[in-house]
């Protein structure tokens, strides 16, 4: 059975890059035991433990590097081989849909969904944090700074917005 007899008999509405899936997520699997290896070779000492206010930083980067990733305006260099634009959005983010078939399309989908980008920011964030806690913190602070300016915009364009009525 091919790839893409699979792919029809999984979904009848469109062609699923189900190969392409396939090649993402044997390609981040692959990273993580390539890091995995590479830290127990050089006898890097991993944390035992992250405490909470390190995983508060790590999700709030994670959520920012995402996002940027995956909608910011700037970005869209990365994306645009794999994507297009749809719409334009609000705050700067764009709307962008996924293009091609096969494996550019698996990276389109990648690229254009915030929370699917979110075990790839994640994961290099925490390798990171593994192996250079206190450079991995600052950058987290730095996005995580970014986080909570986002939400101090729109809270004030909401608190404006109701005070105009």
């Amino acid at each position: 059975m091919t790839s893409n007899s699979v792919a029809r008999g999984y979904d009848t509405e469109e062609n699923v890059p189900l190969a392409g899936y396939a090649t993402v997520a044997a390609t981040f699997v692959a990273s993580l035991a390539t890091f995995a290896v590479v830290v127990r070779r050089r006898g890097v000492s991993l944390p035992e433990r992250v405490p909470p206010y390190d995983l508060l930083l790590l999700g709030a980067a994670t959520y920012k590097t995402s996002r940027l990733l995956t909608k910011d305006k700037i970005t869209a260099f990365l994306r645009a081989p794999f994507t297009r634009r749809q719409e334009d959005t609000t705050a700067g983010e764009v709307m962008d849909e996924p293009k091609g078939d096969g494996l550019r399309l698996a990276v389109g989908d990648l690229l254009s969904c915030p929370f699917c980008a979110t075990a790839w920011t994640a994961g290099g964030l925490v390798a990171t944090y593994a192996v250079a806690p206190r450079a991995a913190r600052l950058v987290c602070a730095g996005f995580g700074a970014m986080t909570l300016a986002d939400w101090l915009q729109y809270a004030w364009t909401w608190t404006q917005e109701k005070a105009e009525g």
